[in-house]
């Protein structure tokens, strides 16, 4: 259980980092977990990810009692929490990317714009605003991921995704944000403002073909 645990906080440290690097957030914004076991690993509130090291792992239970560390755990912690209670989630990735944020606040549902809508479960959902770190929060990002979504938008916020890996995390992360900065492309270049988006029919059939996708026939990652 030790090396798990040390394990998965290498790799939360490492993809925090991947955010800033790679523009999807800025500062210490933004927050990463993996869960082993009953316990969850997070970045703490407030700590430039460039500054951990391996003696400043945070883990709490699934109640939120923390078990490891003395570094105070992200404030969104309450959401982390709520989802990997609520769903399959191994690893969450949560950004303020800028296209993601940007596309929020225009839309209560992410038009689908690309195929790979199907590998976030289906149309991304908008979750409805509330104070960052709240249990309201957390209450509308649940309700955002419902039948079997693995992200969502935050409204005003940013974006969440979660998988059963933390690279599978965070390339949802990073498609969500490709995604809606297509969209916000194809709806600026637009006189009408509308871009055109694939059927549920269009979806399904693309969802079934993912499941084959890569080298081994396995689910897209």
């Amino acid at each position: 259980m030790r090396d798990a645990v040390e394990k998965a906080w290498s790799e939360v440290v490492d993809t925090a980092r991947r955010t800033v690097s790679d523009g999807l957030v800025v500062g210490t914004s933004g927050n990463v977990s993996a869960r082993v076991g009953d316990l969850v690993l997070v970045t703490p509130t407030g700590v430039p990810y460039h500054r951990l090291g391996p003696d400043d792992a945070v883990a709490v239970d699934l109640e939120g009692r923390q078990v490891r560390g003395e570094l105070r755990p992200t404030s969104e912690l309450p959401t982390h929490l709520a989802v990997y209670r609520a769903t399959p989630a191994r690893a969450i990735v949560h950004t303020h990317a800028p296209h993601s944020t940007a596309a929020s606040t225009l839309v209560g549902r992410l038009p689908a714009i690309h195929y790979m809508t199907a590998d976030l479960g289906g149309r991304v959902l908008t979750a409805g605003y509330a104070l960052y770190g709240s249990d309201a929060l957390a209450q509308a990002v649940l309700r955002a991921l419902r039948d079997g979504r693995t992200g969502c938008l935050m409204r005003n916020h940013g974006a969440l995704t979660y998988g059963d890996t933390l690279d599978q995390a965070y390339d949802r992360t990073a498609q969500l944000e490709w995604m809606c900065r297509v969209w916000l492309l194809a709806r600026s270049a637009n006189d009408t403002g509308r871009a055109a988006t694939l059927s549920n029919r269009e979806l399904h059939k693309a969802r079934e073909k993912l499941k084959g996708y890569g080298q081994n026939g396995g689910p897209l990652s």
